[in-house]
């Protein structure tokens, strides 16, 4: 992305590192403690998202917490729009979720329909005691009855404008933009 496109920077590299380390606090005091849960990361920014909360909890509790990555690519409902041939990335999971409490970590929530098609893949993997959603930005434009129970910053938005996330795992940097003037036919599915 040109740097041009971008209409506002909302958080730096720190400023992630901090809302994380809320975040981490925030699911272990919920949960009351980290012995039931299990984080799983929605490919693909949710997964280095998923690891570093991991990390976070590990240092505030003394313990680790198991990770997965989830890829939902044939849950979702716009898979004919997006490509003929998709991108199949892999499913792993480090332990069952069966009767676990398990907390869904994502860059963005916007329409829903991510943190829906997770939902079902999730449920074809086994059920568990509880699904909770954690996500770095929630930038509202909801279409279906979906709520975050964690959120790194709420960003009000036009539709016409765009998320974009980036983590030093995948694009060797982490701030989180606006970015202006992108045609919705292309916002990512989120």
């Amino acid at each position: 992305m040109s740097e041009q496109a971008i209409k506002a920077q909302l958080l730096d590299e720190q400023a992630m590192r901090r809302a994380l380390v809320r975040l981490a606090h925030e699911i272990t005091e919920r949960n009351k403690g980290i012995s039931n849960i299990v984080l799983v990361g929605i490919r693909t920014r949710g997964v280095p998202l998923a690891e570093r909360l991991a990390s976070f909890i590990e240092q505030i509790e003394g313990t680790a917490v198991p990770v997965g990555a989830l890829d939902i690519t044939f849950y979702r409902d716009d898979l004919s729009h997006i490509s003929e041939q998709p991108e199949v990335k892999q499913t792993e999971f480090p332990c069952s979720i069966v009767d676990k409490d398990v907390v869904l970590v994502d860059d963005v929530l916007y329409t829903g329909r991510t943190a829906r098609a997770a939902l079902d893949a999730l449920i074809d993997l086994g059920r568990p005691a509880c699904i909770q959603l954690a996500v770095m930005v929630d930038r509202g434009h909801r279409e279906l009855p979906i709520r975050a129970d964690y959120v790194g910053k709420n960003v009000p938005t036009s539709k016409k404008e765009i998320i974009a996330v980036k983590v030093k795992e995948i694009d060797g940097e982490d701030s989180i933009s606006i970015i202006e003037g992108i045609e919705e036919r292309i916002i990512h599915f989120k």
